[in-house]
């Protein structure tokens, strides 16, 4: 069989790599990525190699005064940014804020890796089999002066079955073939935050955005809060790829070593991510609600609509996945539970949230289209035939 995956909203998979402010220039409203080694080629030939090689030392960022030529001819990439205005986001941009995370890529181009794929599909599956009685024997593990070092791994050996019997190992995914690099732009991300207000009726909440290094600024100040560039697929993007279900793992015999369990089915698979994917998108809606952002809960609605559509077909399911995706696509506690949200704060890094009794998390990351906040990032439509 094979999978196709379309991008419903940008989506950046990665593999480790971005651009820093020297690996790149900003003419024409887009990203020239600069072919260093042609032109470490052309310059050894003569006297201005050194001083090349110094500002590429010293500087933060290209002097397009001195070295702009080498965006208009040695640029090995031109990637342009999905609205002319974020070119003026990064001039002002410090140094820090100007690396760009790029979409995995190999010598053919741009792909999917597989491993991505499979891990969204296997949260969703411990997800899925989580029970309370699983996370109070979780819980139980991290009582005591010397409790699990990596808690979540015990709970998944319990769910899915050791690495010799894991239930994920009768499902192949392979990567995706590369497509064509006109799919992709350079997005503008910022982080949204709740803001507790003070009201004598109770808490109530508003919308912030995170700014770099302090603190958060009001919703309406969003021009002041700290910006993220990111290269990602834009939504329609589509990735095919091999999804083969392992006849081995049917044998009888291999059932028997499986402890009599049944060999993992497809349909099961997807059912779970579309069960996992309605809770991300009711904890989105919860968050929408103090936040009013009315294009992303736009976006949310279309989404919600998908799912739907998804669960009615039958062979297609709901997504979340990569890069700027958030907490709630990586974790299994629901933070809505009570017990859940005692777990989480077992946990140093949660802790502190988790006692202010906020909603949690409290921030999420929102793409801007058209230079507004409009959506939420890695959300994509799987199916197979």
């Amino acid at each position: 069989m094979n999978y196709r995956l379309q991008c419903l909203t940008p989506t950046l998979v990665g593999d480790g790599s971005s651009l820093s402010p020297i690996d790149y220039m900003v003419w024409k409203n887009q990203v020239n990525v600069l072919d260093q080694r042609r032109i470490f080629r052309l310059l050894a030939k003569g006297p201005r190699l050194d001083n090349y090689l110094m500002q590429v030392k010293r500087a933060d960022k290209l002097d397009f005064a001195s070295w702009g030529g080498f965006a208009q001819n040695f640029a090995g990439r031109r990637i342009p940014f999905e609205h002319p205005s974020y070119a003026a986001y990064w001039e002002r941009m410090r140094a820090e804020h100007c690396h760009i995370p790029l979409f995995a890529s190999s010598t053919s181009g741009p792909y999917l890796p597989g491993s991505a794929l499979r891990g969204a599909l296997r949260t969703a599956l411990v997800a899925a089999r989580t029970s309370p009685k699983a996370l109070a024997a979780l819980q139980k593990s991290l009582e005591g002066e010397r409790g699990s070092r990596r808690p979540a791994e015990t709970l998944e050996r319990q769910l899915l079955g050791r690495a010799t019997h894991d239930l994920m190992k009768s499902i192949a995914i392979s990567d995706s073939g590369p497509i064509e690099e006109s799919a992709f732009r350079i997005f503008l991300l910022r982080t949204a935050v709740l803001v507790e207000k003070k009201s004598g009726g109770g808490r109530c909440y508003s919308l912030g955005w995170k700014q770099a290094p302090r603190g958060s600024v009001e919703g309406r100040r969003v021009e002041d809060a700290t910006p993220t560039l990111a290269e990602m697929a834009y939504p329609g993007a589509i990735f095919e790829g091999r999804w083969q279900q392992r006849p081995f793992f049917e044998r009888k015999e291999i059932s028997q070593s499986l402890h009599g369990k049944e060999p993992l089915q497809w349909q099961t698979l997807f059912a779970a991510a579309n069960d996992y994917a309605e809770r991300m998108l009711e904890a989105h809606r919860r968050f929408l609600q103090a936040a009013a952002l009315p294009l992303v809960d736009r976006t949310l609605t279309e989404l919600t609509q998908r799912l739907a559509a998804a669960r009615e077909r039958g062979n297609a399911c709901l997504l979340a996945l990569g890069w700027g995706a958030g907490l709630l696509s990586k974790i299994t506690a629901d933070p809505q539970h009570q017990e859940s949200r005692d777990l989480l704060g077992s946990f140093p890094f949660y802790s502190s949230a988790i006692r202010s009794g906020m909603p949690f998390p409290k921030t999420r990351r929102i793409v801007f289209l058209d230079n507004q906040p409009a959506a939420l990032p890695g959300w994509v439509w799987l199916e197979i035939g």
